[in-house]
């Protein structure tokens, strides 16, 4: 099985930043199957594709991490948008999009393996479990998630594991049918964009294509939908729950060590023992040191870390860093199990996620989520929770210290001597590891907080008297959380001076039908909002000075978006899609998805541009969605 195929990429590499190469020449590989075990019962591309798909499953497959599977061809399909960025940063040229080719990989009808040949790259579907909605699942996986190979962009040299969603069943299908519908396709499709051009880590999508005789059905029947996505690694906490639930301690560390070795940059990227207790504050924490040798020991007992602990931290601090822009962003996933949680700390498997409109902490998106487990407010906490089950996966390995590599310990397991020792180590670094996701997450968040503010120093005060009392202030007068920073990107200081202008200013954050909330009154709001308005007028002229309006207002429109893909506008574009069969639209939504801070958009259509940057209409704030798609 070929591990690499350059297909003669090497011809276009000078070239690749500006024009980019065609599919047939992007650089392809399969490190993920070549790495790790299959699923026994098919252990070849070629046992696979000769089976009957009805062998392959639905099925519990054990001592595997994936099962190579094909997609199921789709008759007649349709392409119906591509995210140019995406094909940018793969490393497709432009136009790419138009040929036979590309529209037939991305639609499950093309795959880079020859079974004349039996050579190429074969298609296969991750295993993993997970704990859903807190309890434990069970063997979950790629129920419709199939990926297809490994690219390579030639000029930036990052790798992506390319995935069809939707693109049929697969021994991980439990009952279901392997089909997406064209609703969720069409959101996912446009927030994965959406949330890469705000600067969040995110899994990303490269095209949508309609199945237009695949009739799905969910609560009805609903039009099939492919999603062509990509991600550095689709990996997450559930592929190391079911390793951990079966009890299978080998294929743990062989996973563990695949993830520091090919989806992290090796063992000496990972962050080094930090010299002081965690804090936000602190440099080491922020930005710790790194080049230590694999085999080093750090720190004293009981808690010294090796390479393994190395990779469990980089792993909750990427983490840590994702939910900050979550919260700083106004972005709810809806549905934080440990399978939806990314080794990467990249937002992944949109279901009922949502932004934010009124700010309300206690929202959450997903209707079936009656106890507000996955609401706005709990996100930190619950990935949090999720962190501390990998690390109940890593736990052998943490508290091994510095017999982890021990001929005895590595072949035979913990020796009943040894158990209280290595149980103390590892509870103390998960304990203390908990510290620096709870210092790394605020750092970031006050950060970009900041930003969002128009904000350059720092400031002891600003948490309390800025942050918090912002935040209170939206969620008692209902205010929209993402349209009140942008704008106060308009606010100039000089417009605030006087208390009569702070309380003119104040009426700009209303929704046009004016002051909404319980027991809230038009003048109590005012004078409410224009006491916060002088506060963040004194901070900013410590910042800017009397006369830095202008270019404060530019920086504070590069972090405050305009646009966002928000229920009520994806629900539209839906509707028009799916019942209007309107395509312009899905691009034009598609082009201010993918650059959220600008003024306008060119789409032709300023008046749709404005409407779905506008207030939100009062029926359609706070919309909930379910998680079947």
């Amino acid at each position: 099985m070929t591990a690499h195929l350059s297909n003669g990429a090497s011809n276009h590499t000078n070239n690749a930043d500006s024009t980019g190469v065609s599919l047939q020449d992007l650089p392809k590989s399969n490190v993920f199957t070549t790495n790790l075990p299959p699923d026994p019962e098919f252990k070849t591309p070629t046992e696979s594709h000769n089976a009957p798909r009805e062998d392959l499953g639905p099925r519990m497959v054990k001592g595997a991490l994936y099962t190579f599977v094909r997609p199921e061809e789709t008759s007649d399909p349709e392409l119906l948008g591509t995210s140019p960025a995406a094909m940018r940063d793969i490393g497709l040229r432009s136009g790419e999009e138009s040929t036979a080719d590309f529209k037939s990989l991305v639609a499950g009808n093309k795959t880079y393996w020859d079974p004349s040949t039996e050579k190429g790259i074969y298609p296969w579907a991750q295993c993993y479990g997970g704990y859903q909605f807190g309890s434990w699942a069970g063997q979950l996986g790629d129920g419709r998630a199939i990926s297809l190979f490994e690219s390579t962009n030639p000029s930036t040299k990052t790798r992506y594991e390319i995935q069809l969603k939707g693109a049929g069943r697969t021994p991980y299908s439990r009952f279901a049918d392997g089909k997406a519908v064209l609703r969720s396709s069409i959101r996912e499709f446009i927030v994965s964009e959406a949330l890469n051009a705000l600067h969040i880590p995110t899994t990303r999508a490269l095209s949508l294509t309609l199945a237009p005789n695949a009739r799905v059905r969910r609560e009805r029947i609903e039009p099939g939908a492919i999603v062509a996505r990509f991600a550095q690694s689709w990996l997450r906490i559930g592929t190391f729950d079911i390793l951990r639930a079966r009890g299978d301690r080998k294929l743990i560390r062989t996973l563990a060590t695949y993830v520091a070795e090919h989806v992290y940059s090796g063992w000496t990227s990972l962050p080094s023992l930090l010299p002081e207790p965690a804090s936000a504050t602190s440099s080491s924490t922020i930005d710790p040191s790194r080049d230590v040798p694999p085999e080093k020991i750090e720190g004293e007992p009981p808690g010294e870390e090796n390479r393994f602990v190395r990779l469990y931290r980089e792993i909750v601090r990427r983490n840590a860093l994702t939910v900050a822009y979550w919260q700083a962003y106004g972005f709810t996933n809806g549905v934080l199990n440990t399978d939806n949680t990314s080794l990467l700390g990249l937002s992944l498997d949109f279901g009922p996620f949502a932004f934010i409109d009124n700010f309300d902490p206690s929202y959450t998106p997903n209707h079936d989520d009656h106890a507000l487990r996955y609401s706005y407010r709990n996100q930190p906490s619950i990935i949090w929770w999720n962190l501390v089950r990998l690390g109940e996966s890593f736990g052998e390995l943490l508290g091994a210290g510095a017999k982890v590599d021990d001929e005895q310990f590595v072949n035979e397991g913990v020796s009943k001597d040894f158990a209280p020792e290595l149980i103390k180590r590892a509870e103390t670094i998960i304990e203390r590891t908990g510290e620096e996701y709870k210092a790394v997450f605020l750092a970031e968040y006050t950060r970009l907080m900041r930003k969002r503010l128009g904000l350059v120093s720092e400031d002891a005060t600003d948490f309390d008297d800025l942050f918090s009392e912002a935040l209170d202030t939206m969620e008692a007068l209902e205010l929209d959380f993402n349209h009140f920073f942008r704008r106060l990107s308009d606010v100039g200081v000089s417009d605030l001076e006087t208390e009569e202008q702070r309380r003119s200013i104040a009426g700009k954050f209303f929704h046009a039908e004016g002051v909404t909330g319980l027991g809230n009154n038009e003048d109590a709001a005012k004078t409410r909002i224009a006491s916060w308005l002088e506060r963040w007028r004194k901070r900013v002229q410590q910042d800017w000075g009397d006369d830095g309006d202008t270019r404060r207002e530019a920086e504070m429109k590069k972090v405050n978006p305009k646009f966002i893909p928000r229920s009520w506008v994806l629900d539209e574009l839906i509707k028009r899609v799916e019942q209007g069969r309107e395509r312009k639209v899905i691009d034009q939504v598609m082009q201010m998805a993918l650059n959220p801070f600008n003024d306008e958009w060119d789409t032709g259509d300023l008046e749709q541009e404005e409407r779905f940057c506008g207030d939100v209409p009062r029926q359609n704030r706070q919309m909930m969605c379910s998680c079947s798609s």
